[in-house]
Parts: C-alpha cells; sequence; structure tokens
C-alpha cells in the first residue's frame, strides 16, 4: 500500500508530471494548509469556515503569498515557480487579474513539487512565512 499522505518521489518520476499536474497536486496541498491552518486557529461555523478559506485561496491572495515568499526560494524553487507562472492556462476566474492566476498558478506548482519530494518541513516554513501576519 502506499502513503499518499507523506509522497516521497524521485526526481526523475516528478519531471515526468505536467506543470499543471503540479499545480492540480500543490492547489490541494495548499488548501489543505490553510484549512488546517484556520480550524487550528477557532471555532468558527461551516460557512465561517468555507469563507475565511476562500479569503485565502483565491487567486489574488495567492499572488500575494508569491510575494511575501520570493526572497525565500532556491534558484530551483524559483525555477519551479517559475514554469508554473508560465503554464499556459485556459480560463481566469472572474475574481482575479491574468498576471494574479499566472502568479497563483505558479505557488501551486512549487507547492506540488515541494509535496512530492517530501518536503514537509519546507513547505511549512513558507507557508508559515506566508501567514505570518494573519
Amino acid at each position: 500500500m502506499s502513503d499518499y499522505l507523506n509522497v516521497k518521489m524521485a526526481e526523475q518520476d516528478i519531471a515526468t508530471i505536467s506543470t499543471l499536474g503540479l499545480a492540480h497536486v500543490g492547489d490541494g496541498v495548499y488548501e489543505l494548509m490553510v484549512r488546517s491552518w484556520i480550524a487550528c486557529r477557532g471555532r468558527l461555523t461551516s460557512s465561517g469556515l468555507h469563507r475565511e478559506t476562500v479569503k485565502y485561496v483565491r487567486a489574488p491572495a495567492q499572488a500575494a503569498a508569491v510575494e511575501r515568499i520570493a526572497d525565500m526560494l532556491s534558484e530551483q524553487e524559483r525555477s519551479v515557480f517559475r514554469r508554473g507562472r508560465n503554464a499556459h492556462v485556459n480560463s481566469v476566474p472572474k475574481n482575479a487579474r491574468i498576471g494574479q492566476y499566472h502568479a497563483a498558478t505558479g505557488l501551486e506548482c512549487l507547492f506540488g513539487w515541494l509535496y512530492l519530494h517530501g518536503e514537509h518541513a519546507r513547505l511549512n516554513e513558507l507557508f508559515e512565512k506566508i501567514m505570518e501576519n494573519d
């Protein structure tokens, strides 16, 4: 049986995953981290939990998050982010500008890449910086 909560793939296997595939995984990882962070901070109703989560996982919020961690990224992490940011997307949500959506996709790609590498400590370090002032 595989342990999909503690994935650690080899670089050559991760390289076979498309950029949008990495972003797909990273979207789930980032949202789970946000949901956990919100739940651990206090009691909210289910609609309150959802509203708070959406506030942080929307493309404009993720684009702002990128700005908070940009100077912390290694060259390899920057490369993964750029790969995601430059991915061809077919549509952009109405609540985001195209640049914000591309930045958000880059962040999700980075989080997916780190997760698949098993870099949980690095994910937590970046996430803590993102949430630092909230």
